[in-house]
């Protein structure tokens, strides 16, 4: 069973790849050829996102159970959000969440993992999830997906 941080590492691998991809533009590029593969690009890191996830051996879903704070501009320009996630079982657990950054229309402009491990029984933690890259604009954090192991 991978670890929790292989996950995490190769989410990151995956959403670096398609930055490259979408810096690394020909003159033949169009703006919708560049927007088509900017769309694509993200939709398979979302989908190596969900991967990552559904890794983890004997977790659950735990969405419910996180919050996303309010997106500010992190060093380097990044989007960074405060995540909180609120343990209610009554043993020690860690959570992979899966953060998407959206623009005001919706758009996804950005996908991480974070993992808030060994939050006692009953007790909130927190973490903080990162965009890949310098995020424009408003930027909300939204939480697409948690397992609590």
């Amino acid at each position: 069973m991978p670890s929790p941080r292989t996950a995490w590492t190769r989410t990151a691998l995956a959403l670096a790849l398609a930055a490259v991809a979408l810096t690394s533009c020909s003159d033949d590029d169009t703006p919708s050829s560049v927007a088509s593969k900017a769309a694509s690009a993200y939709a398979s890191a979302t989908a190596e996102a969900g991967r990552a996830l559904d890794e983890i051996k004997g977790g659950v879903n735990a969405k419910s159970a996180v919050k996303a704070g309010g997106t500010t501009t992190g060093s380097g320009g990044r989007a960074e959000a405060e995540i909180t996630v609120e343990n209610t079982t009554d043993a020690t657990k860690s959570f992979a969440v899966q953060v998407d950054f959206k623009d005001e229309d919706g758009n996804l402009l950005d996908a991480t993992v974070v993992t808030v491990s060994d939050v006692a029984a009953g007790a909130t933690g927190k973490g903080t999830a990162r965009s890949h890259r310098d995020l424009g604009g408003q930027v909300r954090a939204e939480v697409a997906r948690a397992v609590r192991y």
